[in-house]
């Protein structure tokens, strides 16, 4: 525990401060973690990284999180990108004979939008021209928020489990706390920034970043169950890999900003 709190605190400085910078410094970082998470993915799947389908997948996870506006390039289009990405991953499958297998394939287009696409939201939430900074803040602050929620109401009055099959020892109390609780942060950045969002926002903000970063938490608790690992790296000492500390923010911001309730 001592450990996984040093750990926390230190990598979470650290990320707050290139949040705060913005700019390259957190666009180089987001860069970083995609890639290191999309390495995670393709280990915990078997595959070698300097496979011509994984090296399809890096391709892909960098299209969807280079920040393009700051490179002075227009944003690929996304149907583009991820039509070209799935037929060149398909056309594999027949260059190969086979062996690269459509399963393989298909697992690496999932991966290259499962983590480019989540880290990228990221990139474009804090690249946003009205307060960037503000809605990373926001978001984070409701997925933080959750997490803890969850942790002491589980603690104190857990008793039904919320998905014994995938997560064990998490229960429905708890991510009742979690939900409460993000939506207490939410509400806390619309009193503080009233000009900037409204009550009801706020809180159907808090309420979508709760329950969908608790889902994203199941989510690789899942994959990880089926694949019969613990952490997916140890690039974190008490917290496992990128995808094991990042695994809600991946889905909550891209959800947030697909909803369209960020001025984008």
């Amino acid at each position: 525990m001592k450990q996984r709190i040093v750990t926390g605190v230190v990598a979470g400085a650290f990320f707050i401060a290139l949040a705060v910078a913005g700019s390259w410094l957190y666009a180089g970082l987001l860069v970083l973690l995609a890639m290191v998470g999309f390495t995670e993915y393709v280990k915990m799947n078997g595959q070698a990284w300097a496979h011509p389908a994984s090296l399809l997948g890096y391709a892909g996870v960098l299209f969807f999180v280079l920040p393009w506006n700051l490179i002075g390039v227009e944003t690929p289009s996304f149907m583009f990108v991820t039509w070209v990405l799935a037929f060149l991953l398909l056309a594999l499958t027949v260059l190969t004979k086979n062996k690269t297998t459509i399963d393989h394939a298909a697992l690496m287009l999932l991966g290259a939008l499962y983590v480019g696409m989540g880290f990228g939201a990221m990139n474009a939430v804090r690249q946003m021209d009205d307060h960037g900074l503000f809605w990373t803040f926001l978001l984070l602050g409701c997925i933080w928020s959750s997490d803890i929620g969850a942790y002491f109401a589980g603690k104190a009055f857990g008793k039904n489990k919320l998905w014994p099959s995938i997560s064990p020892n998490k229960t429905i109390e708890g991510a009742l706390g979690g939900v409460v609780l993000s939506l207490i942060v939410a509400a806390i950045g619309a009193f503080f920034f009233p000009d900037v969002i409204g009550i009801g926002k706020a809180l159907l903000i808090g309420l979508l970043a709760a329950v969908a970063g608790q889902f994203g938490d199941l989510i690789q608790s899942a994959y990880k169950r089926v694949r019969d690992i613990k952490d997916t790296g140890r690039i974190l000492p008490g917290h496992g890999g990128v995808l094991d500390r990042c695994d809600s923010w991946i889905i909550v911001f891209p959800l947030i900003v697909l909803s369209g309730l960020l001025p984008m």
